[in-house]
């Protein structure tokens, strides 16, 4: 068989596989989820909850790390790290219910490039995604900054056909959404939607658990000295404690912040009852959704 038969053969079968797969996603009406996080750690830490939430009743979410983490950790660094951080983070996603994928960049080298553009278009395309999450383009770090510039990116360009043609464009726009954060420049974050997650909130700490180079040994800018000060693997049931009560502040910091957002939701009554929560940001780009479309979107809130 002559190289071009052989080429036209893997166009046939690329063409057939493609429609299959938009084929099996049509006939499934289940919300499809994609959060982008900058390393093995943010989609979890940003999203575990609403994660948890949508897995359990039944939807797809997937939670993509954008670079390996192969420099977030103090004492060791490159492929070893990468590996361990990717097997962590693999295990947060299987106690959450979810898929997850971790992309090979390097730590610390993200850039909004045209490859990059790409690879996240594929993503958000491959997985026909309703709702995309992901960091807000401004942020301390620079990973953090260019996923939420290169998820901007391709908000627009996942509908285009002839942008990346192998995959096949989706046939309307998701809802981009970010995730929440304290910076006030150039806008601080606005909270449209504010999710109780009290639900799952202890699922969530038992996920994030397998997070050990992160939480347990303090990541990249831990010591020996930090280390040594938290409970060691051989205390499972100390370690969990520890963990509970650091996350007991932060989501119970975030529902006292955005119980306004909460009341919105689900009534003042029921957001004065609420201990945990997420919350998320509306971008520009995408599918600007009704209150009704959101309810949809997200099945867990109040339905009116």
């Amino acid at each position: 068989m002559s190289p071009i038969s052989h080429v036209f053969r893997s166009l046939l079968l690329l063409s057939s596989l493609l429609i299959f797969a938009t084929d099996v996603f049509a006939q499934d009406e289940k919300i499809r989820v994609i959060v982008f996080g900058a390393h093995p750690d943010d989609a979890e830490y940003k999203a575990g909850g609403v994660a948890a939430l949508w897995a359990k009743a039944g939807h797809h979410v997937k939670l993509v790390s954008v670079t390996n983490g192969d420099i977030g950790h103090w004492a060791m660094a490159g492929g070893p790290l990468a590996k361990r951080r990717t097997a962590e983070s693999a295990l947060v996603a299987e106690r959450l219910g979810v898929a997850s994928e971790v992309l090979d960049i390097h730590d610390g080298e993200l850039l909004p490039t045209l490859e990059n553009r790409r690879t996240i278009t594929r993503l958000i395309r491959e997985w026909q995604a309703d709702i995309v999450i992901c960091h807000r383009p401004w942020d301390y770090h620079p990973d953090h900054r260019y996923v939420g510039v290169l998820v901007q990116d391709a908000a627009y360009m996942v509908a285009v056909p002839f942008f990346c043609p192998d995959v096949a464009p989706l046939s309307k726009n998701p809802v981009f959404l970010y995730s929440s954060d304290g910076f006030k420049k150039p806008y601080p974050f606005r909270a449209d939607i504010t999710v109780a997650i009290d639900d799952v909130f202890e699922q969530k700490v038992d996920a994030l658990m397998a997070l050990e180079s992160q939480t347990f040994e303090g990541g990249a800018l831990g010591s020996a000295e930090i280390m040594a000060a938290n409970p060691p693997a051989n205390q499972p049931e100390a370690r969990r404690q520890w963990l509970w009560e650091r996350w007991d502040r932060r989501q119970s910091a975030e529902a006292d912040r955005y119980r306004d957002g909460l009341a919105r939701w689900y009534g003042e009554e029921e957001a004065g009852k609420v201990r945990y929560a997420e919350a998320f940001e509306i971008c520009e780009f995408g599918r600007q959704p009704s209150e009704n479309e959101i309810r949809t979107l997200f099945p867990f809130l109040p339905q009116r």
